[in-house]
């Protein structure tokens, strides 16, 4: 089976009224909202995949938030790099990058967007949830939905720090 490298990212923010907000990008193809991603170029890695995906889809400039990691040893001699929160392979049909079924091993970040203007035309329709929408959305996908309301949760716990 083929595998690919790919990276996505939900990109959070906060609501005129304060509450925190998940945006997510509409794929033409797929007729499903998911979060923003696509194929991880030769001379990127990961975390950089993400931000330009962001970008491109969403017109949003965003950092990324670092997840859960054991800190390098002092005196290391090499840069850190931010890791994703989830890393997940996901069945992908035949595409623009691929004429046959493969794999997506998908490096799933979280992306704080301060301000949510975008600098750039996006390339898909953006909408933002709040956790109740995300539970009664139509055309969502299921493991979107899954994974937006599980960051959610853990954001309402303390557990993810917004800058």
């Amino acid at each position: 089976m083929i595998k690919e490298a790919t990276a996505s990212a939900f990109v959070l923010r906060h609501s005129e009224s304060g509450d925190v907000q998940v945006g997510l990008v509409w794929h033409p193809r797929l007729q499903e909202w998911m979060a923003a991603g696509g194929h991880v170029e030769a001379d990127e890695h990961p975390a950089e995949a993400a931000l330009r995906e962001i970008t491109e889809e969403t017109g949003l400039v965003t950092q990324l938030l670092s997840a859960p990691a054991l800190p390098l040893p002092a005196g290391f001699p090499h840069s850190a790099v931010t890791a994703p929160w989830w890393i997940v392979e996901v069945a992908a049909c035949a595409d623009n990058h691929t004429a046959a079924p493969h794999v997506h091993v998908d490096n799933v970040f979280l992306a704080w967007a301060g301000d949510s203007t975008p600098v750039q035309e996006p390339v898909h329709e953006v909408r933002w949830f709040t956790a109740d929408q995300l539970s009664d959305g139509a055309d969502i996908a299921e493991d979107s939905r899954l994974q937006a309301k599980e960051v959610l949760t853990l954001i309402a716990a303390g557990q993810v720090r917004l800058p």
